[in-house]
């Protein structure tokens, strides 16, 4: 009954579920590794496992293994549809104090930002696996691009803004409440008045 059990609470969570889940929902570690033998569920990375049939979302591995993390920058432009290049590595951004070891290791380009920028322009989306993850807003993206500290390709700005600019989803009011704050309100309205 415990497989079946876990089975069911995989494919309930998009093939995906993580060991925290499994405890919550009082199933013992001794069934998780029983699965795990018999193929029942493969590990997709410290902490979280799949369904065999089911594809491995790294974005949400990231996201389960490191709960702190914010998708941002390039990342966030992409699942944001503002670009369609793909990342090579995902940008996530962490409180100051938090310790990046274990994320560099996992390939993430990391951003250790203040408390006030960290919290502004969190939301959650869905991956193109369907798993929902924290990134900031399309807003707070386009601001966070523009930092110097950043250093994005200008041509990758460009198509970002332009894209924005011509979504259904503008919002120029955030846009400029964020860009104020971030400090970057002139190069924001350099990029608006082109486009606008």
């Amino acid at each position: 009954m415990t497989n079946e059990a876990i089975i069911k609470f995989a494919r309930e969570n998009n093939g995906t579920l993580t060991a925290a889940e499994l405890d919550k929902a009082g199933i013992s570690r001794g069934h998780l590794d029983y699965a795990l033998k018999n193929g029942l569920l493969e590990r997709s990375s410290r902490g979280v496992y799949i369904l065999p049939e089911a594809f491995d979302d790294e974005m949400f591995g990231l996201q389960m293994k490191y709960k702190k993390g914010v998708f941002s920058c390039e990342t966030a432009l992409f699942l944001h549809g503002l670009t369609d290049r793909t990342p090579n590595r995902y940008c996530m951004s962490f409180p100051r104090t938090y310790n990046v070891t274990s994320p560099k290791n996992d390939n993430v380009v990391c951003h250790c930002v203040t408390s006030e920028c960290y919290e502004i322009g969190i939301v959650q989306t869905l991956t193109s696996f369907q798993n929902t993850v924290n990134v900031y807003c399309p807003e707070k993206t386009l601001c966070d691009i523009l930092r110097p500290h950043y250093h994005v390709d200008i041509q990758l700005i460009s198509e970002a803004f332009k894209t924005y600019v011509n979504g259904d989803k503008v919002n120029i009011p955030l846009l400029s409440e964020y860009a104020d704050k971030l400090k970057v309100a002139d190069r924001v309205r350099s990029y608006l008045e082109v486009l606008l």
